[in-house]
């Protein structure tokens, strides 16, 4: 209800909100600007709280800023409301004038949601348009094109009542001046930020070629520039001391040259492919006194945008030392680390790598199946008739001419299925797999094989039971020493553990395996000193022979069993005396 006073409180309101406005465009930053709308509020438009709910990019409204209880604002500063419940609640309750109302008989459906909330407790309302705690009134602030910036939520008004006309007036009159201060704030903000980085990129751009040519020549690695395509593709055309210290030639000289004339023959692929798809790759680099260095090559592809890529800027890092490193952990993952021979595993993974799945029986069961069924066909199919024989290699393996999935076309024939054999099976009987085979077990025919011959050790517990493990190591390692040097280049002598050891002998008949075995043990029954002292082992040796179809663990206790039969089949001072 107006009264006579009513004409000086507009006064004064509008000399309040005159001086408030004024401070909105004062404030430099989007944070100042946003605290200068709520206190304006509160010193300026009578009420006791206000918070500014500023719209996310997300679209969410977080509170941004908040005047007039310390209490309230450490507790829901930073919050956030989500934009589906801010909408429900600009479109509840009275709609003042652009203004939104919302009163307590409808805004307790409201106490629930995700919309950050204060509330103060305080005496029900005595007349109609006295102000509840629980009432709540909304002021939401709009950009030139329309869409919400924010919403100003204020409470508590000081003189206890609902904002009559001239209070809602007010009260819209500011948030629209609030709108206008928040967009040129962040305006400012935005021209600010784009000044800064316009500001920086110029600099950047000034200083990139004397930065680029500081990183490149004063690089602790190495640095190339490569031409990237064309007949001269792959020629160096720049190098920095580093590279040139790293390979021992001068830039003068790397220049004649391209990474591919500098690089390992047998990583040329490598290069190859990281040159052009650019990346990563490990290779070898070759030196100027022959050596080669492993190094890290990354590769970046220099585009220009008319012509497409030119250029690579190729990183080299000395990578030798690391490589040293992993080859002796790989050395110490596979080897016995008191004689330095194979141990159980590497043992296993040789022997495994000569193996496959095929019975040796398949194969000439399959070859008999393949005579019965192209009898008859060999002068116009070129297959050999029944008398044919398989080529068996002299390291005991068969070869075969056949595709890899295990079959063999012949004019107007169709593919033949082996009896026992799935079609198709990686390691069939008719693959590219050099095949190994036993030779026969009760007559020596000349066929050569892959001979495991396991070796235990005779008298060597007491040794380290009377002399300690001092003396049972230095036996070990002498042992180990003595077996390598009796057996050729390529074969394999590894400790299996305790005091076994196996040699891996290829190309052996067995009349050759029985003799090695005799060497070996006339290798070790010598004495051995250890600090001042001869002592004596003796060795059982029993021969095994790998076979397709046999597991490696197969193999090598078929040749544990036979050692232990040669074992017990001498006496103990027989055994001691090798």
């Amino acid at each position: 209800m107006e009264t006579e006073s009513e004409p000086y409180v507009r006064l004064a309101t509008l000399r309040q909100l005159h001086r408030v406005v004024a401070d909105l465009n004062t404030a430099r930053s989007l944070a100042d600007t946003l605290q200068t709308v709520v206190d304006g509020i509160v010193v300026g438009l009578g009420y006791e709280l206000a918070c500014v709910n500023l719209v996310r990019p997300d679209g969410d409204l977080v509170v941004a800023a908040f005047a007039g209880d310390p209490a309230a604002e450490a507790l829901i500063t930073g919050r956030v409301g989500s934009r589906p419940s801010w909408d429900r609640r600009l479109t509840m309750g009275e709609d003042w004038d652009g203004l939104r109302f919302i009163p307590h008989t409808e805004g307790w459906v409201l106490m629930e949601d995700d919309v950050p909330q204060w509330h103060t407790e305080g005496p029900e309302p005595r007349f109609r348009d006295e102000w509840h705690p629980e009432d709540r009134l909304y002021a939401p602030m709009y950009a030139s094109g329309g869409e919400l910036l924010g919403v100003i939520s204020v409470d508590r008004p000081r003189n206890g009542r609902r904002p009559g006309a001239w209070g809602r007036e007010a009260l819209q009159m500011y948030a629209f001046q609030a709108a206008i201060a928040i967009s040129n704030a962040r305006l400012r903000a935005n021209m600010q930020r784009a000044l800064v980085r316009l500001e920086r990129e110029q600099q950047a751009l000034r200083a990139s070629e004397e930065s680029f040519r500081q990183a490149f020549e004063y690089a602790p690695s190495g640095m190339a520039i490569a031409e990237m395509g064309g007949d001269q593709h792959g020629r160096l055309l720049r190098t920095n001391d580093a590279l040139c210290r790293l390979l021992g030639r001068p830039a003068s000289v790397l220049r004649r040259y391209s990474f591919s004339d500098l690089v390992h023959p047998e990583d040329i692929g490598t290069l190859l492919r990281t040159s052009a798809e650019g990346g990563r790759a490990e290779l070898r680099l070759g030196r100027r006194d022959g050596t080669y260095v492993w190094v890290s090559l990354r590769n970046s592809v220099v585009a220009d945008a008319a012509d497409g890529p030119r250029f690579l800027l190729t990183h080299v890092e000395d990578i030798e030392e690391r490589k040293r490193h992993e080859l002796q952990l790989a050395h110490r993952a596979s080897h016995d680390s008191l004689t330095g021979l194979p141990n159980s595993a590497e043992l296993r993974s040789r022997l495994g790598s000569r193996l496959c799945r095929r019975p040796q029986s398949v194969r000439a069961t399959a070859i008999e199946a393949l005579d019965a069924a192209f009898e008859g066909r060999e002068a116009h199919s070129g297959y050999p008739g029944p008398g044919h024989e398989v080529r068996v290699d002299a390291g005991g393996a068969g070869e075969h001419g056949f595709q890899p999935d295990g079959s063999e076309r012949f004019a107007g024939a169709e593919p033949f299925e082996y009896p026992g054999v799935p079609a198709g099976r990686p390691d069939g009987p008719y693959d590219h797999h050099v095949h190994t085979v036993a030779p026969a077990a009760d007559v020596d025919d000349g066929t050569k094989g892959l001979a495991v011959l396991f070796c235990d050790l005779d008298g060597f517990k007491s040794i380290n039971d009377r002399f300690g493990h001092h003396t049972g190591d230095a036996v070990l390692i002498e042992v180990a020493r003595r077996l390598t040097t009796c057996v050729r280049d390529g074969d394999t002598v590894a400790r299996l553990g305790g005091d076994e050891f196996v040699v891996l002998a290829d190309g052996l008949g067995a009349a050759d395996a029985a003799d090695l075995a005799v060497r070996l043990r006339n290798a070790i029954i010598p004495p051995i000193r250890v600090d001042g002292r001869a002592v004596r082992v003796g060795a059982s040796f029993g021969i095994g022979w790998a076979s397709c179809g046999m597991s490696a663990d197969e193999v090598l206790r078929s040749a544990d069993q036979r050692m232990y039969i040669e074992k017990r089949s001498r006496s103990k001072a027989h055994r001691r005396a090798g």
